[in-house]
């Protein structure tokens, strides 16, 4: 039996195998890129590290934790900091000694099939504020995970949301609607 091959449709099967090269479709991780598990393992790290430098105010371990182009979002719609923004709001507290604690429970964690970024979402327990929520974005760069983007926000229940919105709406309507700086 001789097998003849038809000159579109082997044309199409190369197309598409260095289409899938190209992107990283189907591709497994080259073994030098650490596995999932690594990964994971080096991304709660991080985010542990990150939280346990903040209730030490300790103001280098913490940025260490952070890219110089990452953006922090506050819990107020006037908070977003960008990279030394960021900075520049939270040393005066962490110089007084003066952090925030937030203590991370149910977090998780997903990863881009290339192990280059990563994001999450973790509930956050604080003192004055209750029950929080941690999300955002990691990159990995230089063999480091640095985060990129941290969100904080304060979960309303469902059932509390109309009140809560509309005592916000009032607010507003006295200080006037929020403007990040």
């Amino acid at each position: 039996m001789r097998l003849e091959l038809v000159p579109g449709l082997f044309l199409a099967f190369t197309l598409a195998a260095i289409l899938a090269t190209a992107t990283g479709l189907g591709a497994a991780r080259p073994s030098s890129v650490p596995s999932r598990e690594a990964d994971d393992a080096a991304i709660q790290a991080v985010l542990n590290d990150f939280h346990d430098a903040a209730a030490k105010a300790d103001f280098d371990r913490y940025f260490r934790n952070w890219a110089d182009d990452s953006v922090f979002l506050g819990t107020d719609a006037t908070e977003r900091w960008v990279g030394k923004q960021f900075r520049d709001f939270a040393q005066p507290y962490f110089t007084k000694g003066t952090g925030w604690t937030y203590l991370p429970r149910d977090r998780h964690i997903s990863l881009d099939p290339a192990g280059k970024f990563a994001w999450f979402d973790e509930l956050l327990d604080n003192e004055k504020y209750g029950e929080c929520r941690g999300s955002g974005v990691l990159t990995q760069r230089d063999g480091r995970w640095l985060i990129l983007q941290y969100n904080l926000s304060i979960p309303i229940p469902n059932d509390m949301a109309s009140a809560e919105t509309a005592r916000i709406t009032e607010w507003k309507k006295v200080n006037g609607p929020a403007q990040t700086k």
